[in-house]
């Protein structure tokens, strides 16, 4: 327990005050039984930090002791940067960076992060909300490419990219259906959207693609892990990153 108690503070004075101060958090837990903290959640809302209700099981696990009173919190180990950011590094550098959508396993997340950084990419964009936070398993998983990497929390994937695309970038989507990636020189820069295993990237974000890049398969399982595929892809772009080709931007109505 020692190891999770790291990243976590309980009790509902410490978490608001936590809050006040303006500490990074990725979620607040309150378990099923205990009263809502108004004030509490107020502030968190104000935020943008997730609030989810658990089982008091759960609070007393992720905190390491019963003396939680029913909530508990996990700090982030790293700071976020805003969108525009990382969009300005990807256009200078004609880079990438990847967006996770919706996917909650933290061990994908670490794995996608380290691929992300090991082959030049900028950082990340993820979602706030359905999403694994940013904790010791994705740390671990990541071999601390977290730390090395630009990583934006965002309330809505679509507006955000809609301002990647207009500021000059490709967006490209990892998805069944679409043009076979060992077809395609993927220009930079560029931001490649991974989507959940069980539901595949969000039919929003595929209308707003440039292109959807599929991945063949010769095999009899017939899918490939989001880690693995999000691999795959991050290859064919950084293999194809010499001469800068001409930036992308499109109107919209």
């Amino acid at each position: 327990m020692k190891e999770k108690r790291k990243f976590t503070i309980w009790g509902k004075n410490p978490i608001l005050e936590a809050l006040r101060a303006g500490v990074e958090l990725e979620k607040i837990y309150i378990a099923h039984d205990s009263k809502i903290n108004r004030k509490l959640i107020d502030l968190a809302n104000k935020r943008g930090i997730k609030v989810q209700r658990v089982s008091r099981k759960k609070v007393e696990e992720l905190a390491g002791t019963k003396k939680t009173q029913g909530v508990v919190a996990l700090i982030s180990p790293i700071s976020y940067c805003s969108p525009e950011e990382i969009f300005t590094e990807t256009l200078n550098k004609n880079s990438f960076f990847i967006v996770l959508d919706h996917i909650t396993d933290p061990q994908n997340v670490g794995n996608l992060l380290r691929t992300c950084e090991v082959l030049g990419g900028v950082g990340a964009l993820i979602p706030k909300e359905r999403t694994a936070p940013i904790n010791q398993t994705v740390i671990k998983a990541s071999s601390g490419a977290v730390f090395h990497l630009r990583i934006a929390k965002v309330s809505g994937l679509y507006q955000w990219l809609r301002e990647f695309s207009r500021m000059g970038g490709w967006i490209f989507a990892v998805e069944k259906g679409g043009t076979d990636i060992r077809d395609k020189e993927i220009a930079t820069p560029c931001c490649l959207i991974l989507g959940s295993e069980d539901k595949g990237v969000s039919e929003s974000l595929i209308k707003l693609s440039d292109e959807i890049l599929t991945i063949p398969m010769k095999g009899k399982t017939g899918s490939l892990n989001v880690g693995s595929a999000g691999a795959i892809a991050m290859w064919e772009i950084a293999k194809n990153r010499g001469e800068p080709l001409r930036p992308h931007g499109r109107s919209f109505q």
